[in-house]
């Protein structure tokens, strides 16, 4: 598997499959391409089908900022490595092809091409839970042991950022109010419940607490605000809500929430490895499903869980939101992606303390519930896949309100 570094994207919303991984494309064609007079992007799928919603078009012309760009959109045409592709093409200045370039943006930010399956090589040894729990259990370690022990030297730093950057977002959208961008006009929530969350009594107030940090994140995201992927831009409210919550209720130190941290993004590594993050690939239980198997496994490290009851955590995460399909109206990451964002972090809350009152003994292992999750999203009808044809997404994306 690959760092952790991968799963932890820091960047600008609305989408890391759809913007971050774009504007990196974009800028890695640029960089090989300076002399050329003109440009053409060619966007097909996915990317293509709900791209406008995302901001693909103006996150890419930022990119190439003053230069001479066409884009085209192709979102009938699916090429078969991913649903989330784009081509490349430069020109000179006699209108001559000089080069070409097709990459695929796999979700949380990663690009790959037809030539290369990963951005960065593998640094950990082992690649399903089972394997790495049954290491940990010889050498009598943690799973965020575990992380540190394979992961590169300046991960507590890079941790320490992803941390300061999650935290900074649940502030910002908690303190903003006012409508989202995009034909929607969604207003903001997170500072009403927040607000009103103080006059409940104490489970009610914990519980909008909760639901206000995943809503603050989720809405800086939509805004096109810094977050994290966590594992994606549209899951990213999941995770720092919990931990924000964990914060608040519990008190831990800075130290437990980024061991914390480090074993969260195991579990979304193993799903990236092992299944997909990407909501146009396996739909929105690869993105949400994922986050929440992330918090609900740092959740319960943050509670004194063992390794094994963790692992219970991480795997109800995932098999609670099986089948979970990504059909966002208008193609943007707003309706359902922001509620969505709540209702994991509060289910991932639920997973803690179901997985602390058992020993950690259950039936369906983590490893199977990520090999279902992939063969499930590949068997959604491609509607149901971030194309914005199906589902609620057919619904009129005016406001009813």
């Amino acid at each position: 598997m690959e760092s952790i570094k991968e799963v932890y994207k820091i960047g600008h919303g609305p989408s890391s499959s759809h913007t971050m991984g774009p504007k990196k494309a974009a800028a890695r064609f640029l960089d090989r391409n300076e002399s050329a007079h003109r440009f053409e992007v060619v966007l097909y799928g996915s990317l293509a089908a709900t791209g406008k919603g995302h901001l693909t078009d103006i996150t890419i012309k930022d990119t190439f900022k003053n230069r001479d760009l066409k884009i085209e959109w192709e979102p009938r045409t699916f090429l078969p490595k991913h649903p989330n592709a784009l081509k490349f093409k430069a020109f000179d200045s006699a209108n001559k092809l000089t080069a070409e370039w097709t990459a695929y943006s796999i979700g949380g930010g990663t690009i790959t091409d037809d030539f290369t399956e990963r951005e960065t090589s593998d640094i950990y040894p082992h690649r399903k839970m089972a394997d790495i729990l049954n290491y940990c259990t010889e050498n009598g370690i943690q799973l965020w042991e575990y992380v540190f022990a394979f992961e590169e030297k300046d991960i507590k730093t890079y941790l320490e950022e992803v941390w300061d950057v999650m935290e900074a977002s649940v502030k910002r959208g908690l303190d903003e109010e006012g409508v989202l961008p995009g034909v929607l006009k969604l207003p903001r929530k997170a500072q009403s419940f927040y607000a009103k969350g103080k006059n409940f009594a104490t489970p009610f107030k914990r519980r909008s607490q909760l639901f206000s940090y995943a809503l603050a994140v989720s809405e800086e995201n939509a805004a096109g605000g810094k977050i994290v992927a966590a594992p994606t831009c549209g899951a990213s409210g999941v995770l720092p809500a919990v931990l924000k919550y964990f914060k608040k209720v519990y008190k831990p130190d800075k130290q437990s929430l980024l061991r914390a941290l480090a074993t969260a993004g195991l579990i979304g590594n193993i799903v990236k490895t092992n299944a997909s993050i990407s909501g146009a690939e396996v739909g929105c239980q690869g993105e949400v499903g994922t986050a929440c198997a992330m918090a609900s496994a740092a959740a319960t490290q943050l509670t004194g869980g063992t390794i094994f009851q963790i692992e219970y955590s991480a795997e109800m995460g995932l098999e609670h939101h099986l089948g979970l399909t990504c059909d966002p109206i208008a193609g943007l990451v707003q309706i359902p992606c922001i509620e969505r964002n709540a209702f994991a972090a509060e289910r991932a809350v639920s997973h803690n303390t179901y997985a602390m009152i058992s020993d950690g003994r259950h039936r369906v292992s983590f490893d199977e519930v990520v090999e279902t999750m992939y063969k499930t999203g590949i068997d959604l009808q491609s509607h149901y896949r971030e194309t914005s044809t199906g589902g609620l997404a057919r619904l009129s994306a005016l406001p009813k309100c």
